[in-house]
């Protein structure tokens, strides 16, 4: 698959970029994507709540009343769950919601969102970026150009650029990132990826 390569105008250069059937043309498997995806979500929670249960409760062990006589249900602490103020039975914990998955599965399923994107036709090659400074409104100006100021749009680059970074950070709906951090959710949750011709061939050698 051809794709040509736009200047910062959105117009045509002369140049083009080839996008390998390896990565761009494969049979998608949609389960790879889900637990990629899955895991990606995942590593995201903080996974850090807590609740007191009795154990965790501070205040007196002695026994509230006495055990046969009082016509009532015997009761033996304070910190029982079903009084005001007690403990939580079986209250959340602070855990780690991340789990393994094999790095071929991951590479599945990168390729398989990559190849979901070209056929849709959502990815454009643009020519490298060279800002002297942040600027969002030069940034903004390119989206304009390329008709993508009202899109969700994911940039990648070939390497960290903090000018091109800084300038993008402020526009809603807009992420860069570099080429060996790209990862299958940033891919599907973009409507359209951006990617500089250098970042191309990055890929496909992380892929590969």
């Amino acid at each position: 698959m051809k794709l040509k390569v736009l200047d910062t105008k959105g117009k045509e250069t002369s140049k083009s970029v080839e996008l390998t059937d390896s990565i761009f043309a494969i049979e998608p498997n949609d389960h790879a994507i889900y637990l990629d995806v899955k895991l990606i979500l995942a590593n995201k929670r903080q996974g850090t709540h807590k609740s007191k249960e009795r154990a965790d409760i501070s205040g007196s062990t002695r026994k509230i009343k006495k055990q046969k006589g009082t016509g009532t249900a015997r009761m033996g602490s304070i910190k029982s769950p079903i009084l005001r103020g007690g403990g939580r039975v079986f209250g959340p914990k602070p855990r780690n919601y991340g789990f393994k998955l094999n790095s071929k599965v991951k590479q599945l399923a990168k390729k398989s969102a990559l190849t979901y994107k070209a056929k849709e036709n959502s990815i454009l090659v643009l020519e490298d970026l060279n800002f002297k400074a942040p600027k969002t409104k030069e940034f903004t100006s390119l989206l304009d150009n390329l008709n993508l100021l009202y899109d969700k749009v994911l940039f990648v680059l070939p390497s960290n650029n903090d000018n091109v970074y800084l300038s993008s950070r402020n526009i809603q709906g807009t992420k860069v990132v570099t080429a060996d951090s790209l990862n299958t959710y940033d891919v599907l949750n973009a409507n359209k990826l951006v990617f500089l011709e250098g970042a191309v061939q990055k890929i496909e050698n992380t892929l590969n």
